[in-house]
């Protein structure tokens, strides 16, 4: 495979995936302290991966991007059949619970050799690495703090987050916005569309999106092929 001068990565289940402990521990709060219907643990876990779901759905059809803060309220409301009065609840201090829990379970890289390949095509390439990820339950400033705990910052020139940017993959704007920075970290030098490769694991938000934007694409880990394909 060819060598690029811009790698776009996307984050969650391409770079890194969760911690399995980390969502079965934040189930247990939200059962234990947002549960006055005594729903089973079973049924709060349900409600986390349906509003999970309907989130990403949403906001790969708008291209905006729901808040994580509004994903929280949803699970609480739906736990609770829309019946509780969400509005005393303090979300911010609900988020720095939910970030220290986070950084309890860290996430873990999804592929052991992911540092080595990282590490080869930045030394082959000599190009300029970037993160375009969309967020969820966990916020951009957090997940910043996460790369660094995992030894991932150090390869990025920028990230871009979904929350942090207002609007998500596959949204073209989102994908612009990358490119300006691209043409901003590597001024004065230009580098051309074909020398700009997005890899992810999403058909729809990374493959389709990076294709719309003209750059090249590649689709890791939902198919047959894992990082180690970008050495080949």
């Amino acid at each position: 495979m060819p060598y690029y001068q811009h790698y776009s990565f996307d984050l969650w289940l391409t770079l890194i995936k969760s911690n399995p402990d980390f969502k079965i521990e934040r189930t247990k709060i939200f059962h234990s302290d947002f549960n006055p219907f005594n729903k089973s643990i079973d049924e709060v876990a349900k409600v986390f991966r349906q509003v999970d779901l309907m989130c990403n759905a949403v906001n790969e059809n708008t291209g905006k991007n729901i808040d994580s803060e509004e994903m929280y309220l949803m699970v609480i409301s739906l736990i609770n059949d829309n019946q509780l009065n969400i509005k005393d609840i303090d979300t911010g201090k609900l988020y720095k619970d939910m970030e220290t829990l986070l950084f309890n379970y860290l996430p873990v890289l999804y592929s052991p050799v992911t540092i080595e390949v990282l590490d080869h095509l930045k030394n082959k390439s000599g190009g300029t690495f970037s993160l375009l990820s969309n967020t969820g339950f966990i916020k951009g400033i957090t997940l910043k703090k996460v790369l660094a705990e995992l030894k991932l910052d150090q390869y990025f020139d920028f990230q871009l987050y979904s929350d942090e940017a207002g609007m998500s993959k596959p949204n073209p704007a989102f994908f612009e916005l990358m490119l300006q920075n691209i043409k901003r970290v590597n001024h004065p030098k230009q580098i051309n569309l074909n020398n700009i490769i997005h890899v992810g694991d999403n058909p729809v938000t990374d493959i389709e999106g990076a294709n719309a934007a003209g750059i090249k694409s590649m689709l890791i880990n939902s198919n047959n092929q894992d990082i180690t394909s970008l050495k080949n």
